[in-house]
């Protein structure tokens, strides 16, 4: 971790540059996976795309790939160099949109895009309404941290089930994940001037981007669901 001062403690100046610089550095990551997805969409080969849904071993491998790669990323983003930082964020949203391209595949075939479209829409709504609440009420969030963990570690260990017995987690999984997404969002937004330094901007966007992504991923689940 950086010797920086926290946002908590830092003049209202310092605070406003803070915010404004994670919620930029936010928006900018969205853009890139954007750009990423759509150029991954066009160069990787239909088959492969398909096979990364069909071979359930396969995900295991890409998940825990994924898992040990997000940490890098999140450590790599916390660096003392910003050109580090920034190759952290930048590695974390390609792994995204890896992550993310069977589904938004499937999501192009099936609907020619407008259910992607509906989703991005209903996970920056609900990202705003989070925030908003996050930082007008003066309530504490921290009893959200252990019901994070607890649920973070259930549905690994059902996500996991679930791809090595063959059972489908259905649409209530998904609506658990999104619950789950929204006070992971609400919990890191509470405590961003808690848990960064002033100039730990990339590092706090990175979180919040993961969060974000993961609420885009389940919203846009149970929309496709609701569609077959």
């Amino acid at each position: 971790m950086m010797t920086d001062v926290l946002v908590a403690n830092s003049k209202d100046v310092e605070k406003a540059s803070f915010y404004k610089k994670t919620y930029l550095h936010v928006a900018v990551s969205i853009l890139l996976f954007i750009g990423v997805e759509t150029v991954l969409l066009k160069v990787v080969p239909e088959q492969l795309i398909l096979a990364m849904f069909a071979q359930r071993y396969a995900w295991l491998l890409i998940i825990g790939v994924f898992w040990l790669a997000s940490v890098l990323a999140t450590k790599w983003s916390l660096s003392q160099s910003k050109a580090t930082q920034y190759f952290g964020l930048g590695f974390y949203i390609l792994l995204e949109a890896v992550i993310f391209l069977p589904l938004i595949y499937i999501a192009i075939v099936y609907s020619g895009g407008q259910v992607i479209y509906q989703a991005a829409m209903l996970t920056l709504a609900m990202f705003a309404g989070i925030s908003a609440v996050a930082f007008t009420s003066k309530r504490d969030f921290s009893f959200l941290r252990n019901i994070i963990v607890i649920g973070g570690f259930i549905s690994l260990g059902l996500i996991v089930g679930g791809m090595l017995f063959g059972f489908n987690l259905g649409l209530w999984f998904s609506v658990g994940m999104v619950i789950l997404a929204s006070a992971t969002i609400l919990y890191q937004t509470s405590k961003l001037k808690d848990s960064y330094g002033v100039n730990q901007y990339v590092g706090a966007s990175l979180q919040l981007f993961a969060s974000i992504m993961l609420l885009f991923w389940y919203i846009l689940s149970i929309l496709m669901s609701r569609r077959s």
